[in-house]
């Protein structure tokens, strides 16, 4: 791993633990290093950067928090790099509600800050009450030390950056050096405008509105603070429905999910052969998400057998075994960060077992009744109160359940929750659980309108040391997870080219296998 600090800097007793690498550093700085490293450069080309497709739906998102918040300067950071072994960086991911109203994906853009300054009624962008700005650092010119010796910007270490002319051609927002942000977010502030952050995106421009805040006397008012709340439901709720550019990539996230489910199937095989299987699973998924798409959306689930049954089950080591079944739950994210969430219980040996069958179709029957109610005016916990009624119906007449079903059902019961603790759908997006800081009366106890993304995902899960069941149960965990789309009359199974029904799934993997 090459060396990242940057010559000259000493160790100080309160030097930052991301800068303490200066005293091994091995670079020249010398002034003759630094004139011929400096010069004899071709110009820089350009990068050829065009309208996003994404940049009409940013700004009418900006638009409606715009409409939420007149006369507040609104700041929503991208987030900043984090390190990693103490030389390199973690690979970055934009805060989730910067690149909702940005449009930037994959890794941009660190550091970068979007603010919407506060404007005359109906005289910003669009006829909003607000000016949004884009403050970033640019392209370093290659007279400056940053070219090739700043390792977290310098051309020389981690490419060419945009200029801010790119910054505004790709995003049609106005974009500025981000060394003028302080000044900027300080105007006025005390003096007749709020200042709010969105809360949980960089822990070091919320100290920075805060610093700005007291030196304005602003902090004596906590409706400022309390207002950085309202600010950071404001950009989840604006997800609860997609747009047309939302609805697309979820598309294009979920199709090359299948395929790669596809994938780890013609490589069960390999995977039944190595002693950590399941690893050849998750490696398989993983390297096709990163192939077809940005990453995976959320750490792969390759659970063989008994692992099935927990349910966040990640280390993914074990053997997978013929007789048995895998569970993969895993998705796509795409270069836009829009991800899919796709689970389906695979027989090994491409064939369910008597048994298997039997819990399996449990499960879709719940999903199924979940399905039926997936329609505008419906409730979002109908989704969840509709696969439970059939799952705790199904465990009562196995014998299972130690009450009846009406009685286990009742907020007094709830004993089928012992086999499906988890809740039977999520909002999905941007983030593989979207909205998530959005109000409960607006999600869990939210309508369904068109344009709603959710999984339905029920499932039965039955350790192998659950003295409850019958010993022929114990071991086997089976989830059924569908992407949805709320449409005007009903829904639409984003994922349903992926087969649900047992004897369908099973000539499915007959003819992937080939």
């Amino acid at each position: 791993m090459t060396d990242a600090t940057t010559p000259g800097e000493d160790l100080a007793e309160n030097q930052d633990i991301t800068e303490r690498g200066s005293n091994r550093s091995q670079r020249p700085d010398s002034d003759a290093f630094k004139t011929f490293i400096m010069s004899n450069w071709e110009d820089r080309k350009d990068l050829g950067v065009t309208r996003g497709e994404f940049a009409d739906f940013t700004a009418t998102r900006r638009a409606a928090l715009s409409s939420r918040f007149p006369g507040a300067r609104l700041v929503a950071p991208a987030g900043t790099l984090k390190v990693r072994s103490n030389d390199c960086d973690y690979r970055f991911r934009p805060h989730s509600a910067f690149a909702h109203l940005t449009g930037f994906g994959t890794d941009q853009e660190p550091d970068a800050v979007l603010v919407l300054h506060p404007v005359e009624a109906g005289t910003g962008d669009d006829g909003s009450d607000h000016h949004a700005v884009l403050y970033v650092r640019p392209l370093a010119p290659r007279d400056t030390d940053e070219f090739y010796a700043d390792a977290r910007y310098g051309e020389f270490w981690v490419g060419a950056r945009p200029t801010l002319d790119d910054v505004t051609e790709l995003t049609g927002i106005e974009a500025r050096h981000v060394d003028e942000l302080r000044d900027a977010l300080a105007k006025d502030v005390g003096d007749g405008v709020r200042l709010l952050v969105v809360e949980g995106s960089d822990d070091g421009i919320e100290a920075l509105v805060e610093a700005i805040r007291a030196e304005s006397g602003a902090a004596e008012a906590t409706a400022e603070v309390a207002a950085d709340d309202e600010l950071t439901a404001a950009t989840s709720e604006l997800r609860l429905v997609k747009d047309a550019y939302e609805i697309k990539q979820m598309r294009q996230a979920v199709d090359a999910t299948i395929d790669g489910f596809a994938e780890v199937v013609r490589g069960l095989p390999k995977a039944t052969a190595h002693r950590r299987g399941e690893r050849v699973i998750e490696t398989t998924f993983d390297a096709h998400a990163r192939l077809e798409g940005n990453a995976v959306g959320y750490e792969t689930i390759a659970a063989a057998g008994e692992h099935a049954t927990t349910l966040h089950y990640v280390t993914n080591d074990g053997a997978v075994r013929s007789g048995e079944m895998v569970l993969l739950d895993a998705g796509v994210e795409v270069d836009s960060l829009y991800t899919a969430d796709v689970t389906r219980t695979l027989p090994v040996d491409g064939e369910y077992t008597e048994i298997q069958r039997k819990i399996y179709k449990a499960v879709l029957d719940a999903a199924d009744a979940s399905f039926a109610v997936a329609k505008p005016g419906s409730k979002f916990r109908d989704l969840h109160a509709a696969a439970m009624e059939v799952l705790a119906a199904r465990l009562e007449e196995w014998g299972i359940l130690p009450v009846s079903a009406e009685e286990s059902l009742s907020p007094e019961g709830q004993q089928h929750r012992r086999w499906m603790v988890h809740g039977t759908s999520h909002h999905l997006g941007i983030d593989v659980h979207d909205c998530a800081q959005a109000r409960r009366e607006l999600y869990l106890d939210g309508v369904l309108e068109p344009g709603m993304v959710f999984t339905i995902e029920p499932g039965l899960y039955f350790k192998a040391d659950d003295l409850a069941v019958p010993e022929e149960y114990r071991g086997i965990g089976i989830r059924i997870e569908d992407d949805v789309l709320v449409t005007e009359d009903g829904c639409e199974n984003l994922s349903g080219a992926l087969p649900r029904v047992p004897e369908e799934l099973e000539a499915w993997m007959a003819s992937v296998r080939g």
